[in-house]
């Protein structure tokens, strides 16, 4: 008979506890973004290595634990990679496949037909909002890549032209309408009628897109002309004479929004009860809807309907994908690079200091929402984190007052519009915009974070507007 082996047991170190003030950590902050504008505005350090140092020197400033800092520094950036590299580099693909057949001429031709071309912009962005609704903005934007800078060539005037209209389009609907994660989660913690939400979030996305990202697009764009990428590379010219149908690219385009919306359509079935949630055919079709199961199925199609299907062999096809992939390394290490920024700012209390700065105020719940929300997106870059953390805090306070289903659709979208606001160097879009369209960070900084704000500042006056109507009934 075997006596048991004791078991071994270690003591379980203390959760660490921010012992700085409000006031420090506010100041730490600031002094970290200063230095990075520094770094990459006056001296030129990569953007990557600049946030990478920055991070690192914020992390011990603000006092982590020494021990802790890798952890936080890699679960930054990696978390971030986790989410947006598997989108870029499908969209990345699909977007390869669709310029290098000539499929984004055929498109972009079809769209300033019916547009005209005096609003190719236009049609650019309304096809963008529609493609933005079931779509991510990064995944989004890289799909609408290729047209968009089809369009610029062929039209002339800049990339911004063409480009900032689609863009914003993509972060209106992204910021304020479900199924996205950030006004899903926030219609949760408000116990908000998803419905309702999406009804209140069009209404204030529509008219914002339209005055903030294409009339100030078309006005910045104008006065600042910048060439269209080769990011994407160039299609050769032998295949553009034989470009694929326009039914075919519109086929393509729509394969990732109809398995996307069949997803949503699913999970909303199965959380009303209409269909059974553990039915093994619903939980296959419903990871299938999946954004990157959707890309995924999407390259796949892309690569035999204008790759195979017209004399791409296997090797060219190969090639052509892994060219996809070589001009988007640069922009997804920056990407992840602003995440882990935002995870070192997240990680060292500049959030919680942020939140007990406000307490007191006795400000109305809108504009509490709309504020730490605000202050959250411009500490740690993040829409998302911003928006469900400025509606966790406000949660009790909801939750308390009386208030009807259009004022809950109308609080969400307030908060939203807060995180929205401000982008700059550690919110990983900011990058993105700015390295797919060739911009430097000054020039970012004056198009692409004026936008977001705008975007923000408009939201939350039509959102406040629905809340005051909603509150005389």
């Amino acid at each position: 008979m075997h006596t048991p082996l004791p078991l071994v047991t270690r003591a379980v170190e203390p959760e660490w506890t921010q012992t700085l003030g409000t006031t420090p950590l506010l100041l730490i902050a600031a002094g970290a973004i200063a230095v990075l504008l520094v770094l990459i505005m006056r001296f030129k350090v990569h953007a990557f290595l600049a946030l990478t140092i920055v991070s690192l020197l914020t992390a011990v400033a603000t006092g982590l634990p020494t021990e802790d800092i890798p952890s936080t520094i890699t679960g930054g950036l990696g978390g971030t990679l986790g989410s947006v590299a598997l989108l870029v580099g499908l969209g990345a693909m699909l977007g390869r496949l669709v310029e290098i057949s000539g499929g984004a001429h055929v498109l972009a031709s079809r769209l300033i037909l019916a547009f005209g071309k005096e609003r190719a912009p236009l049609a650019l962005g309304v096809a963008s909002l529609i493609f933005g609704f079931p779509i991510f903005f990064d995944a989004g934007l890289v799909v609408m890549l290729p047209v968009i800078f089809a369009v610029a060539k062929n039209m002339g005037g800049g990339v911004l032209k063409y480009g900032l209209p689609a863009a914003g389009a993509f972060s209106v609907m992204h910021i304020y309408s479900p199924p996205h994660p950030g006004p899903v989660s926030a219609s949760v913690f408000y116990d908000a009628n998803v419905g309702l939400v999406i009804l209140v979030g069009l209404v204030v996305a529509i008219p914002t897109w339209y005055v903030t990202s294409y009339l100030f697009g078309l006005w910045i764009g104008k006065r600042i002309v910048l060439p269209v990428p080769a990011i994407l590379g160039t299609a050769d010219e032998e295949e553009k004479q034989h470009p694929p149908a326009f039914s075919t690219i519109v086929f393509v385009l729509l394969i990732p929004l109809i398995l996307i919306f069949m997803n949503t359509g699913l999970d909303t079935l199965a959380r009303s009860g209409a269909i059974g949630a553990d039915n093994s055919v619903v939980k296959y079709l419903m990871v299938i809807g999946t954004t990157p199961v959707a890309l995924l199925i999407s390259v796949l199609v892309a690569g035999i309907v204008l790759g195979t299907r017209r004399g791409m062999n296997g090797t060219v096809l190969e090639k052509t994908l892994d060219g996809a992939l070589g001009p988007i390394c640069s922009v997804t290490l920056i990407t992840g690079a602003g995440g882990m920024f935002g995870g070192v700012l997240r990680d060292s209390g500049v959030g919680d200091a942020l939140r007990d700065s406000l307490d007191g105020l006795g400000m109305p719940v809108i504009f509490a929402g709309f504020l730490i929300s605000l202050i959250l997106r411009i500490a740690q870059g993040s829409a998302t984190v911003a928006l469900t953390t400025a509606a966790a805090l406000t949660q009790p306070i909801v939750m308390a007052g009386d208030y009807n289903g259009l004022q809950l659709a109308a609080l969400v979208v307030a908060v939203a519009a807060g995180s929205v606001a401000c982008s700059h160097v550690n919110d990983s879009g900011f990058w993105l915009v700015g390295r797919f369209f060739g911009m430097d960070v000054k020039t970012t900084l004056k198009t692409w974070t004026v936008i977001e704000t705008l975007i923000g500042i408009m939201g939350f006056a039509i959102a406040l507007g629905v809340f005051a109507l909603a509150s005389l009934g």
